[in-house]
């Protein structure tokens, strides 16, 4: 690893679609010192929007919506005053079977337009049947966000199943830590690719910890060489705004 990079504002107006700064739900923060300290930093290098989205995934963060919510606004009326950015709350929704039923019930949290929405896969099995699947949340109205790709084994050496999904309607978010290495070098070696084939609609922190906040710094530096500083500003700012706000399209 080369030297660090120090905490400087580095843009500004970038909007962060998947972060896990709630305290003590999932595997992200675990106290509001360390929440804290997360918005802060993601703060300080352009972030005026960070939004929560703690996994729901049975068997190992068993979250239902109503837990999320009041966790969420236990933090945010803890940090109120702070300068940091602007919350607001999604979930990291694990595409399974479970999660159709909650979709049913309507136990899921879409981005604040309430027409999209953060799925994760399971990172050795690509989903049967996926276009299908996703077909149902299109149904509900929801535009199907796909968390890190570049992390799924499926799609490490190429990306047609993703080409596929985005030709039906999901997008696709990058995690910008993979660009430096921190999933390691098939990871990242599979995020190079798909920015190449301009597969990603926007860019994210997916930010656990305080000191990711030095290597999302990294990335967007990365992320700058690797397609330019006009096509990095809309991948960090522009169209996850849209994404949130739930009016987002695709380019052809």
């Amino acid at each position: 690893m080369g030297p660090k990079i120090g905490l400087r504002s580095m843009g500004s107006g970038y909007v962060d679609l998947h972060c896990h700064y709630v305290p003590g739900i999932d595997d992200g923060v675990r106290n509001e010192e360390e929440s804290l300290a997360l918005l802060k930093g993601l703060r300080l290098i352009g972030y005026t929007e960070v939004v929560a989205t703690p996994h729901m995934r049975p068997g190992m963060f068993d979250n239902t919506k109503e837990k999320i919510e009041s966790a969420f606004e236990g933090i945010a009326i803890k940090l109120e005053g702070e300068e940091i950015p602007r919350l607001s709350l999604g979930a990291e929704h694990f595409f399974d079977e479970v999660f159709l039923e909650r979709l049913e019930r309507k136990d899921v949290l879409p981005y604040r337009g309430k027409s999209s929405i953060l799925i994760e896969l399971h990172y050795e099995v690509w989903p049967q049947n996926f276009e299908v699947l996703l077909f149902r949340l299109q149904l509900k109205g929801l535009q199907p966000v796909i968390a890190h790709p570049e992390r799924y084994r499926a799609l490490f050496r190429r990306s047609d199943l993703l080409a596929s999904a985005l030709n039906r309607g999901a997008v696709a978010l990058l995690d910008l830590m993979s660009l430096v290495g921190r999933y390691g070098e098939s990871c990242q070696r599979a995020a190079e690719r798909m920015l190449e084939e301009g597969l990603y609609d926007a860019a994210c922190s997916d930010a656990h910890r305080p000191s990711d906040v030095e290597h999302v710094a990294r990335g967007i530096e990365r992320l700058r060489i690797l397609v330019g500083r006009e096509a990095a500003e809309r991948l960090l700012g522009e169209n996850p705004r849209r994404i949130a706000q739930g009016n987002y399209e695709r380019d052809e």
